[in-house]
């Protein structure tokens, strides 16, 4: 889609300025922030048979009702913080997605204390060139909503007590966060996500 400054991008934007704002500035870029990366994680679970779209929105009102995502707050939820998100109109006010959340920020807790980092344990996992397509298309995206990637991930993950982590929302993340660069071929983003991701430092 070519965007009112003449730039070609990935059209999941639909020229919406929030969206486009996402798109340009944040999907994809290598992320290491542990704070971050569980923020996006938490949200991609969220996001679970909604749009995307409608997360963002809300992001703001979930950094609020979630501590800023920092999971060392999160962890020490107990009841009352569950029943006072779900009083909490700005955000999704589901229990099972709330409890989650809490649930995976004291398992978070146990993934950094065992890695060191939550970026170290997902950045472990990025995929090889030989487990990416050799051209990144909006045909091969939508074919592809899970790779062998992200089930390993999710299975991993589930194992280890988190939930809301299916591979579909897996693969989410890893977009989101810059595990993969899955802007297409011909978006303005791609090659400068590209260098960002050759000088990124691996944790």
């Amino acid at each position: 889609m070519t965007g009112s400054d003449g730039g070609d991008r990935c059209a999941w934007h639909g020229g919406l300025e929030d969206y486009q704002l996402y798109h340009d500035e944040e999907w994809g870029l290598p992320m290491a922030n542990d704070i971050r990366l569980f923020e996006k994680i938490c949200l991609e679970g969220f996001q679970s048979g909604l749009s995307w779209l409608t997360i963002l929105r809300k992001r703001e009102a979930f950094c609020a009702a979630f501590a800023g995502f920092d999971f060392d707050v999160v962890a020490g939820f107990g009841d009352a913080d569950i029943e006072r998100c779900l009083a909490d109109k700005g955000i999704v006010r589901h229990r099972g997605k709330i409890v989650s959340t809490i649930n995976n920020a004291r398992r978070a807790q146990e993934l950094k204390a065992e890695f060191g980092s939550l970026a170290r344990y997902f950045w472990s996992h990025e995929p090889s060139a030989s487990e990416r397509p050799a051209i990144v298309t909006s045909e091969a995206i939508a074919a592809n909503p899970t790779t062998p990637v992200s089930v390993r991930i999710s299975k991993d993950l589930k194992k280890r007590g988190w939930t809301f982590v299916g591979p579909t929302t897996v693969y989410a993340f890893m977009q989101a966060m810059g595990l993969v660069n899955d802007h297409i071929e011909g978006c303005m983003c791609r090659g400068r996500i590209e260098d960002m991701r050759r000088n990124f430092v691996r944790p």
